[in-house]
């Protein structure tokens, strides 16, 4: 079911579940009636899960930044193209910070070489015995 097949009814019902995580006062504020909110509820998030389910999902990419926007944002800080609160250039600490964290993110300052591999270690006594230097 897409959203321009709902009933205004069933539009109201999911801002309200989204605003309130509560199936049965989603129902009372949408405008159902009866005793059977309860009911009437459960029966709308099955109905109405994959609509439900885009727009929090579409909430949370509004909140959250994406990789690609701290990516970025890094980069903006790193070449300059950012302004603090006074509309000042950012630091060259600032500069120097982003920097680093984009070049951590692609792998440009390895601080440790992983080896693999097989290597077979021989032990040998080479050790004369005190018997044989008598």
């Amino acid at each position: 079911m897409g959203e321009e097949k709902l009933t205004e009814r069933q539009k109201r019902f999911i801002d309200y579940y989204i605003e309130t995580g509560n199936s049965s006062e989603a129902c009372r504020r949408a405008g159902y009636k009866g005793n059977n909110l309860n009911r009437i509820g459960s029966e709308n998030l099955i109905k109405l899960d994959s609509i439900i389910k885009k727009r929090l999902e579409a909430k949370q990419s509004e909140r959250i930044a994406s990789q690609d926007e701290v990516l970025m944002y890094l980069t903006s800080v790193m070449r300059g193209q950012e302004k603090d609160t006074f509309d000042l250039d950012a630091s060259l600490q600032d500069r120097t910070k982003a920097a680093e964290l984009l070049g951590k993110r692609w792998g440009t300052f390895i601080d440790k070489k992983e080896v693999s591999g097989g290597a077979i270690v021989q032990l040998v006594d080479n050790i004369a015995d005190d018997e044989d230097d008598n």
